[in-house]
């Protein structure tokens, strides 16, 4: 058995071992809190920055539909107190961002959530082609350190997240297309494993860690930090045209189709979004935001075919490296409820989105949802499908579109209509996704 199956499989035995089965794949930790001599035998072992707390407001989720709920918060100062966190046998998560949305289990008062943020330094040797990045980071302080250095450094797209969650699930992002996945600009890994032992993965060490933490990365051990590269970019070049167009529905079909055939070049990516205008009508409307890597001339020639159809708002600019991700700001508004859909396809079909709009319309008259969206980004992939898919774990070189469906709202009593609305959305991505089997 390969090692990092056996790391797998002792953090899933720490995760279910106090745990009942509710129904297949779903597993609810017991309700029992940790006992206060957990805090009294912890608290010596940790640095002296590191804090305890039993308040879920020490570590605020995006979302609180079916969230942890953990008895125990542990502020982590220092690399090493994760590695005493973990050495108790007992259900733990490591956060950063909080933004997971996975609900196929549930951390009880019987665990420990590891809050990482204060782990957040991000470091470049002298030439600015490698930045050390610690677990704790958000991708908003990452881009700024590397701004501040000269220098990029392939990141997701929405700053709140944790750059390091992103990077371990494959990374998509704006530079995507010059630099490829972030898996594919990691150069070696810090790990703490499930038994509290710290270990540095490398093409050379730990071969078979290095295979499955990239693309993996979170169900094999508490990544602390990683080694990336990292690529010179004087201020004054990096810039990019990006921002939003707004369409009214009635252009939904000449839109997908513009964006379908779009000929993505390495500083190209586009998104399509249906959101709203936000209080107080929250009218739908259709927005999409080009980025291009370059000039503002540069940038209309490339999304001609999408300006030709003449949007009713144009709210693209050249802007700094730092200002980016902006826009998307709006996401990173912690609370209420999120359950998130998403699908991986190959291609946009303009009737399927026009049966997506339909169904989102729809879901958008139940009062308290207008904040929901649906959403689409697209990359270039060319470099990223130069990398051999067996150099990863990541198994997504060859989706050409990335889609979720994102209801929203505070009252609990519509999660039936938001599952319902979800399903849904990601049924029809589906049935028109051009793959033999789901990808998700």
């Amino acid at each position: 058995m390969r090692r990092y199956q056996l790391v797998a499989a002792f953090l899933a035995y720490v995760v279910v071992a106090l745990s009942a089965a509710v129904e297949p794949g779903v597993f609810q930790i017991a309700p029992q809190r940790l006992p206060r001599a957990f805090d009294d035998e912890l608290r010596p072992r940790l640095s002296a920055k590191a804090t305890i707390s039993h308040q879920l407001s020490a570590a605020p989720r995006w979302s609180e539909y079916h969230s942890p709920h953990p008895g125990t918060i542990v502020n982590v100062a220092t690399e090493h107190d994760v590695q005493f966190c973990v050495q108790n046998q007992i259900p733990f998560l490591a956060q950063t961002g909080g933004h997971g949305w996975i609900d196929s289990w549930h951390l009880g008062q019987n665990g420990v959530l590891i809050n990482m943020r204060a782990l957040n330094k991000t470091t470049f040797n002298a030439q600015r082609t490698q930045a050390r990045i610690q677990g704790g980071a958000i991708i908003s302080e990452v881009i700024a350190q590397a701004y501040a250095n000269d220098a990029q450094i392939i990141t997701g797209n929405c700053n709140c997240v944790g750059n390091m969650g992103a990077a371990l699930g494959g990374g998509y992002g704006n530079l995507m297309g010059l630099y490829g996945f972030s898996v594919d600009n990691i150069l070696s890994l810090d790990v703490v494993l499930a038994n509290g032992s710290m270990v540095t993965v490398t093409p050379n060490r730990n071969k078979d860690l290095w295979w499955a933490l990239r693309g993996a990365g979170p169900n094999f051990g508490i990544v602390t930090a990683a080694q990336m590269k990292a690529y010179p970019k004087p201020k004054a070049q990096n810039m990019a045209w990006t921002g939003g167009l707004y369409y009214t529905e009635d252009k939904i079909e000449r839109v997908v189709q513009a964006i379908q055939d779009l000929d993505l070049r390495a500083p190209m990516n586009v998104f399509l979004y249906y959101a709203t205008t936000g209080p107080p009508s929250f009218t739908p409307t259709v927005l999409v935001t080009p980025f291009y890597f370059g000039s503002e001339a540069e940038g209309r020639a490339a999304f001609k075919s999408l300006l030709d159809i003449q949007p009713y708002k144009d709210g693209t600019a050249h802007i700094p490296y730092t200002e980016w991700n902006t826009a998307a700001n709006i996401f990173c508004i912690k609370g209420g409820r999120k359950p998130s859909y998403g699908a991986g396809f190959s291609r946009m079909d303009p009737a399927t989105w026009r049966q997506i709009w339909n169904a989102y319309v729809d879901f958008l008259k139940i009062p308290g949802t207008g904040s929901s969206t649906i959403l689409t980004e697209c990359y270039s992939l060319t470099y990223a499908q130069s990398v051999q898919k067996s150099t990863s774990s990541f198994a997504n070189r060859d989706v050409r579109f990335n889609g979720a469906a994102i209801p929203y709202y505070q009252n609990a009593s519509l999660d039936a209509a938001a599952e319902a609305f979800g399903s849904k959305v990601r049924d029809l991505w589906r049935s028109t996704d051009g793959f033999p089997r789901n990808r998700t």
